[in-house]
């Protein structure tokens, strides 16, 4: 039997997209893993959150390169761990191989997503965990090309995992509209996000903007209330279905994605999208959104209003293709591949 141990460190600090990404991966890994020999456990402050058939290993570490540098490395070694899963960072002095997550490299492609002492680090930190891992993992072919060309990395070291649906996003009977009618808008409040654009074409439409996400820029948060938006904050999956399914549509503005799960999410959720033409997103939704600049938004919001019937037929379609149960047997693929190294 092969010990791989998970860095679950986010699960439980509202960490959105990361946190969604290790909550559901690790609910899936153990049937992925049925039969192959691996024993998995999860490393975090949480361990009430690790599904079972993981085992949980509870590390508290408030200070994070304390941990990557001294704590994590030292519970490897005393769990004989075989492989670690982490994401973006690498313990220092790892006993072990390590398979990286690094769901995009959105500070070096555009450095105004990120402050700059978190920029400084990541591109210290980030690179460094790529090129010394056995293999990166990635949530779309746009992140892989950025991992390949900015670090230079050989093209079958990059393996593409793409992020799933949970089970409980699925159509309900919600009136879209249902009260104040309202466009959507799902991320952190940052400026990434671009919640601004997102809220002008909504209001072209006669539509209330609603934001749910937590608050990572207070500025942003304010100029968006004054402007009438309403934020959510952070919310639970079973509200935010009931965002999904009362939406009129889903606003995806984003300067930058590595993957855009909430596009996903949407059409899940019988909810049209209506997003910008970043590289990511055009991936992710295919035909099955309206994807317009972002100066044409409020176009695209007022077609998504027209053409909702048809948006929400290619939505549920399109849903069918994002699963967490492949993302956790290609995962597992990846471990046992850098086993047999």
């Amino acid at each position: 039997m092969s010990r791989v141990v998970i860095d679950a460190d986010v699960l439980g600090r509202h960490r959105t997209g990361d946190e969604t990404y290790m909550r559901n991966l690790l609910r899936e890994l153990p049937a992925a893993a049925a039969g192959s020999g691996l024993r998995l456990a999860a490393v975090t402050r949480h361990p009430e959150l690790v599904p079972d058939g993981v085992e949980a290993v509870k590390l508290d570490g408030r200070i994070q390169e304390l941990r990557m540098l001294v704590t994590l490395p030292r519970v490897l070694r005393r769990l004989e761990a075989d492989l670690v899963h982490t994401q973006y960072a690498r313990p220092w002095r790892c006993p072990c191989p390590c398979i990286v997550t690094i769901h995009d490299l959105s500070f070096e492609r555009d450095p105004s997503t990120m402050g700059a002492r978190d920029r400084a680090i990541f591109r210290t930190v980030v690179p460094r965990a790529a090129r010394a891992a056995a293999r990166v993992l990635t949530v779309s072919e746009r992140s892989k090309h950025d991992l390949v060309e900015l670090y230079a990395l050989p093209d079958d070291k990059v393996v593409v995992t793409p992020n799933g649906i949970d089970p409980l996003f699925t159509p309900g009977t919600t009136a879209a509209g249902e009260g104040s009618p309202y466009a959507l808008s799902v991320g952190a409040v940052q400026p990434r996000k671009n919640q601004l654009a997102a809220l002008g074409a909504a209001r072209e439409n006669g539509l209330e903007l609603v934001v749910a996400g937590p608050l990572k820029d207070r500025r942003l948060a304010d100029q968006l209330v004054t402007a009438g938006a309403r934020l959510e904050g952070y919310v639970t999956d079973t509200r935010l279905v009931d965002l999904y399914r009362g939406a009129a549509c889903l606003i995806q503005a984003s300067r930058f994605e590595g993957f855009g799960l909430p596009a996903v999410e949407a059409m899940a959720c019988g909810t049209p999208v209506v997003c910008v033409d970043e590289p990511a997103l055009r991936e992710i939704v295919d035909d099955a959104a309206v994807v317009v600049p972002e100066t044409l938004l409020a176009t695209g919001v007022g077609r998504a209003l027209t053409e909702r019937a048809s948006l929400v037929r290619a939505g549920l379609v399109r849903a069918q293709a994002f699963s967490w149960a492949e993302t956790a047997r290609r995962t597992v693929a990846v471990y046992l591949e850098a086993l047999r190294r």
